[in-house]
């Protein structure tokens, strides 16, 4: 045997070894990769996706699935980018975002909401236990600053909003001020996440926001908006205005994975888990 043909030999079984250690570690990670499910968008409806993802990763071993916030409209971009398998959204897929990306949304229902007017506790034991439309308008557009106008204390009115891209923003702004691109000058603070409009809420004595029904109490009292109460009734029956559905969607016919996931959030065991972190079942 010559020097020649024993160093290609030689390589030869280098390739091999090389190429049977190349798929020892891709084909795990591939099928790692195919198990993953990622859900991103909506904070409003992050607790449902976070509680019902944990369960539904414990009950079956096909699939891992992961939860993470961002607002509404970062969760719509993120699977048109191909980027997550699910949106969380707190609000319909837009006419302007169907015309950016496509009209390839799949929609599902997965909760039903109010957007909550709360203020601190302070405030609604001085009096202040509803508003009328115009009374929040007035509000947030910086036209009335003193709860001593709407009959409660003597104190200046610190107003909390929520962040652009927000599901939650578009649906309050719409509602309660004709559009989702209306001027806010009377807000103080901008939130980002229900919790955090909780947090800036019940540790501050003269506050007004608005937020997900599941995070009323806690220091953050839910006030009557034109004379009906969030309530879960009212919400169910559509009687209180700021109601809402919850969705998650998709960008094209669902994955196996996210398909298995949307399914279980549907079925009676995920609706069971969102009535118990203070949603409304479908």
């Amino acid at each position: 045997m010559t020097i020649h043909s024993l160093l290609v030999g030689i390589i030869r079984n280098i390739i091999v070894i090389l190429l049977i250690a190349l798929q020892v570690f891709v084909i795990p990670w591939s099928a790692a990769s195919a198990r993953d499910v990622t859900v991103s968008g909506s904070s409003t409806v992050m607790p449902l996706a976070e509680v019902t993802a944990e369960q539904f990763n414990m009950l079956q071993k096909d699939y891992v699935v992961t939860v993470s916030a961002g607002g509404t409209g970062a969760g719509i971009l993120g699977i048109a980018e191909r980027k997550n398998d699910i949106a969380m959204a707190s609000r319909e897929v837009t006419e302007d975002e169907r015309q950016r990306f496509g009209d390839s949304f799949e929609e599902f229902l997965v909760g039903l909401d109010g957007i909550s007017l709360a203020v601190s506790d302070e405030v609604y034991l001085a009096g202040v236990t509803g508003l009328s439309r115009q009374q929040v308008k007035d509000i947030y557009s910086g036209n009335i600053t003193n709860w001593k106008e709407l009959g409660g204390p003597d104190a200046e009115i610190y107003v909390i909003s929520r962040e652009e891209g927000s599901g939650t923003r578009d649906s309050f702004n719409e509602v309660v001020l004709g559009s989702r691109d209306a001027e806010t000058p009377g807000v103080d603070t901008v939130a980002f996440g229900g919790a955090e409009v909780k947090t800036a809420i019940s540790g501050s004595d003269k506050a007004i926001g608005y937020l997900g029904f599941n995070y009323l109490g806690g220091g953050v009292a839910g006030i009557a908006f034109n004379g009906v109460a969030p309530s879960y009734d009212n919400i169910k029956l559509d009687l209180y205005e700021l109601h809402r559905h919850l969705y998650f969607y998709t960008f094209g016919k669902p994955t196996n994975g996210a398909q298995a996931f949307i399914d279980f959030v549907q079925g009676p065991e995920g609706q069971k888990m969102a009535a118990e972190e203070g949603f409304i079942p479908v």
